[in-house]
């Protein structure tokens, strides 16, 4: 009793993608009972006669007879979770030395209590049934985790197979493939390449199936080379990897946008003799399609089309209108959505929502709810997806009252609001400044129990940076980090443009510095915001350090960061320093940037620093703004320099000459 209550209650969620166990898996149907085996109709009795009758049944007729009853017995639903029932059998069977009759009885217990939440009370029968002369078994422990996994937590299975040792079974192949899936599917990648190790230092191998639920686990968590490794070892260990197999992986490089490297494993796939099949190309086409690449991923469609081996199925043909539909190519999506249809292929929800929100991109929104109207004459009610669809298109489009009426007839269709939903109309919201609409929708989500992803906390991150909120965007930013999320290079660049604003660089430097160590590359406009935040505050060493390194990384500085680099050192003085932000700058660039500034200084009186960077442009042979030029010479006359104004007159006339005679 006190190791039941030792495990009582540990068992909680629901594991994903193992299939179910019933007492009907244990064994095949009960045979046909010769006359004289049982002394009556077991559906006839009272509950306590009929775990007494088992004794009896197995004295007469013996083992196999008794446990035909408690087969019948088993399945009545007032027997079915009746404990006595299973253990005055079990212990039947070990009395007359039938111990896999009994562990029959001990798994088809396991399986009955788990169906209802009382995996422990089982499970702890099962181990206890050791002290009555049933040692446990390999099959029998392997029943018992797997049920657990099923029917609940990670911990508890994870229990049950280190158990298994100390018990003194070895757990098997079975026992190890069973926990790797629920590892990767609880994300526990780390305890993954523990479990394979040992698996093979024991000399057991993956079966292909839970090979492919390993590399979308590495997949997800960007471990791609360590896909390529298990591969190596399943080869190495007799179980070389197959299309499925292969299938996963670029499906996992081509959602993270890898796909020159996802065709790198097709070749290899190739190389060993496997043959892509029409997912894998499916897998392939969409890939190119998210990077834009639609015209190479169609050239691929038309080698599916021209196959003999394989023809492109309705995902196939949902992926590439998806596609086309992304880059507004409208009407080659319903060519071949009318393409589709002359082939026999029936499009289903997925087709008719990606096509309509392709219209409702493009602000076609009554041909949207014209495919709305058609997909329900087809018999395909719209889902969620399909409305936020056309929610999302409404908000692209500012009209949000319209998509309200959208979400009206959702829910009027029994439709619940999905994290999806919420997260368009919350940034939607926070874009035209509603904040607290947006917040309303964002607590109205997490009562709703759909949890925020970061795009949702980001918005309202942004949000509240742009009012100078800066404290309770941090809020927002810290939960983020407490509860897991991981911040995008947008979350980071609102809190470090936030701080900037409100004259605390200092705090943007330290949002910086987290962002760098996270991972997540900084764009161009995440260093302009922080560089004019520097400059502000009068840290221009600090800044030009950051514009180095941008260039040094190849990023690309826009105009503002640029001019005001340059301008705030002409301001303190320093304009040769100033001049020096454009050396690594192409010649158009210093050119524009030299009309803005020189303008800018001339219109302040500072043609010393002006005139520097008309110097500089000349000296590269690069053209200055006539505009420019004359805003230059008034303000030298305005500030009485007149030599000054001679000086570069005349370097400006040479300059035009010398291209009139290279002319």
């Amino acid at each position: 009793m006190l190791a039941r209550r030792r495990h009582h209650g540990l068992l909680r969620r629901l594991l994903p993608n193992l299939p179910p166990l019933s007492t009907a898996a244990l064994s095949t149907p009960p045979p046909a009972t010769t006359p004289g085996t049982a002394p009556c109709d077991p559906s006839a009795l009272a509950p306590d006669d009929a775990v007494a009758a088992l004794s009896s049944v197995a004295d007469s007729a013996g083992s196999a007879a008794a446990l035909a009853l408690f087969r019948r017995l088993a399945s009545r639903q007032d027997l079915r979770r009746l404990m006595r029932l299973y253990v005055t059998a079990a212990t039947t069977f070990v009395a007359r030395g039938s111990l896999p009759m009994a562990h029959e009885v001990m798994r088809s217990m396991v399986a009955a209590f788990g169906e209802a939440g009382r995996l422990p009370e089982s499970a702890d029968m099962v181990l206890e049934m050791r002290s009555h002369g049933l040692p446990l078994c390999v099959e029998t422990a392997n029943w018992v985790l797997r049920v657990g996994l099923e029917t609940g937590s990670f911990g508890y299975a994870r229990k049950v197979f280190d158990g298994m040792t100390r018990a003194g079974v070895c757990p098997d192949a079975r026992s190890f493939r069973a926990l790797v899936v629920v590892c990767c599917q609880e994300g526990r990648v780390e305890e993954v390449d523990a479990l394979l190790r040992t698996m093979w230092r024991r000399g057991f191998s993956l079966d292909n199936a839970t090979c492919t639920v390993v590399v979308q686990s590495l997949c997800e968590k960007g471990r791609f080379k360590d896909v390529s490794e298990l591969f190596k070892r399943m080869l190495e260990m007799g179980t070389p990897p197959n299309v499925v197999n292969y299938t996963a992986w670029i499906d996992g490089l081509c959602k993270r946008r890898y796909v020159k490297q996802a065709f790198h494993v097709l070749e290899e796939m190739v190389g060993r003799g496997l043959k892509p099949n029409v997912y894998t190309h499916t897998t392939l086409i969409d890939g190119l399609c998210k990077i834009g690449w639609t015209e190479r991923a169609f050239r691929l469609f038309l080698k599916l089309i021209k196959s003999s081996s394989y023809k492109p199925n309705v995902h196939t043909y949902t992926v590439m209108i998806g596609g086309y539909c992304r880059e507004g190519k409208l009407a080659r999506a319903e060519m071949l959505f009318g393409r589709m249809v002359e082939q026999g292929l029936e499009p289903n929800t997925n087709t008719y929502t990606m096509l309509i929100g392709g219209h409702c991109k493009g602000g076609s929104f009554d041909r949207a709810f014209e495919l709305m109207n058609k997909m329900e004459q087809e018999g395909f009610l719209p889902n969620i997806y399909t409305y936020n669809a056309v929610i999302d298109g409404f908000c692209k489009k500012g009209k949000i009252q319209e998509a309200y009426k959208v979400l009206r007839m959702a829910t009027s269709q029994g439709l619940q609001l999905d994290k999806v939903t919420y997260t368009i109309l919350i940034t939607e919201h926070c874009k035209q400044g509603h904040i607290t609409y947006a917040l309303d929708l964002f607590n109205r989500m997490v009562q709703n129990g759909c949890h925020p992803d970061i795009e949702a906390y980001t918005s309202l991150i942004a949000t509240y940076c742009q009012h100078r909120q800066m404290e309770e965007s941090q809020k927002l930013f810290d939960k983020c980090l407490v509860i897991g999320l991981v911040p995008t290079k947008q979350t980071y660049t609102s809190m470090i443009a936030g701080y900037c604003k409100v004259g605390r660089s200092t705090m943007a430097l330290r949002v910086f510095e987290r962002m760098v160590q996270n991972g997540c590359l900084a764009d161009s406009i995440t260093y302009g915001a922080l560089i004019s935040g520097l400059c502000k505050e009068s840290r221009l060493e600090e800044a030009k350090a950051l514009y180095e390194g941008m260039l040094d990384k190849r990023l690309v500085p826009c105009e503002v960061t640029r001019v005001t680099l340059a301008f705030e050192y002409c301001r303190r003085e320093k304009a040769s320093i100033a001049v020096s932000v454009l050396d690594r700058l192409d010649k158009r660039q210093q050119a524009h940037i030299v009309d803005v500034l020189v303008r800018k200084l001339s219109a302040l009186g500072n043609v010393d620093a002006a005139s520097l960077f008309l110097k500089k442009v000349l000296e590269e042979d690069c053209s200055v703004d006539h505009a420019t030029y004359t805003g230059f010479i008034n303000s030298c006359y305005e500030n009485n320099r007149y030599t000054l104004a001679s000086e570069m007159s005349e370097k400006f006339s040479k300059k035009i000459s010398s291209f009139q005679e290279k002319r």
